[in-house]
């Protein structure tokens, strides 16, 4: 059995050799050399491209994107109490080649639940830029986002399946109750973080929603498999604007219509979102329709879709106060916070908590 690889050093000609041979991705041949350099700058998790060298040309691919733990010790720790890493890696193993959304394809993965301790090495989509969560994107870029939220949500809309996969779902009710307790006490410590950049509608939006948490209950709604941190650093776009989603460590079950709240309200600017919102709504219900799901009219889309506004401001206070600090994490939890709270505003979503 192979050593997990959860380090850049560790990920060695030879250990990339005996990795892609185990998952088919090389047939014969081996790794010469492996250039890793470190790409982008997740939160949750540390990244890598690895340019490969084989004693073959064109023996395997090229270059891989590695996904492994985060070196800040207190990202890891969060991770792990969220099974963040977990969710990742089965989700590649276990419904990626279930679902028609599109992810980069999967070429080795391995993980030690109790170590919090993973390597993933995914298919490297270079062509493609990841989204800014900052700048926000214009409606065409939305419109693929959303067509591949359909993608996503559609096949396994209502699948009593879904919940033979505890590391999909865990505890809901459990973690419900935890969030509950803790939410109030993070969104303390973000408004004093925070206390001189916020703007009085964040404070506003979460006064209202935080104060209810304790005692507000969800209905019941149809579930299906949900990436719940659906946003555009988390898209990559490609020059003929087709969309690939990545970073699958907070997919879950939930509304579908979450998905989307959470994407359209960070994803573009307010101005830009309140002119395309309903159109862009409707194309999703629409896609749902398409591809085969029934008796989920459109009231119910649209009032699961104004519940769904809070979840961005939650994420924002949730993340910022769990994960290593940095200015551009400060930057986008920000935006964040700023353009959800507007978003739920805006739709009167109070009366739907």
């Amino acid at each position: 059995m192979l050593s997990i690889a959860d380090t850049p050093d560790a990920l060695t000609a030879d250990w990339l050799t005996a990795a892609l041979t185990a998952s088919g991705s090389l047939a014969e041949g081996r790794v010469l050399t492996a250039d890793v350099r470190p790409l982008g700058t997740g939160q949750m998790c540390d990244s890598a491209r690895i340019r490969l060298r084989y004693d073959a040309p064109g023996a395997g691919p090229a270059s891989l994107v590695a996904k492994l733990p985060a070196a800040d010790e207190g990202s890891r720790a969060t991770a792990k109490a969220f099974r963040s890493y977990e969710k990742e890696v089965r989700f590649y193993q276990e419904l990626a080649d279930r679902l028609p959304v599109r992810t980069p394809r999967l070429h080795y993965a391995d993980l030690d639940v109790a170590t919090a301790s993973f390597v993933l090495l995914l298919e490297d989509l270079a062509s493609a830029e990841p989204g800014d969560q900052l700048t926000g994107c214009d409606v065409d870029v939305a419109a693929a986002a959303v067509a591949e939220l359909v993608n996503l949500h559609a096949p396994l809309w209502g699948d009593p399946a879904l919940s033979e996969l505890e590391w999909l779902h865990g505890d809901p009710e459990g973690r419900g109750a935890l969030l509950g307790e803790v939410l109030p006490m993070l969104w303390a410590g973000f408004q004093e973080r925070y206390a001189a950049a916020l703007p009085p509608h964040v404070v506003q939006a979460g006064e209202i929603y935080f104060s209810r948490l304790a005692t507000g209950r969800a209905a019941d709604r149809v579930a299906t498999i949900t990436h719940t941190d659906y946003r555009l650093d988390n898209l990559l776009i490609a020059p003929d604007g087709a969309v690939t989603v990545v970073d699958w460590q907070t997919c879950g079950t939930g509304v579908g219509p979450s998905d989307l709240a959470y994407f359209l309200g960070a994803g573009l600017l307010p101005e830009v979102r309140r002119e395309a919102e309903d159109r862009l709504v409707r194309s999703y219900h629409d896609g749902l329709v398409a591809a085969g799901v029934a008796g989920y009219g459109w009231d119910e889309c649209w009032l699961d879709y104004r519940r769904g506004t809070w979840a961005g401001l939650s994420m924002a206070v949730l993340a910022s106060m769990s994960v290593k600090r940095t200015d551009r994490g400060d930057a986008m939890f920000l935006a964040m916070a700023d353009r959800h709270a507007r978003h739920a505003l805006d739709l009167d979503a109070a009366d739907v908590l």
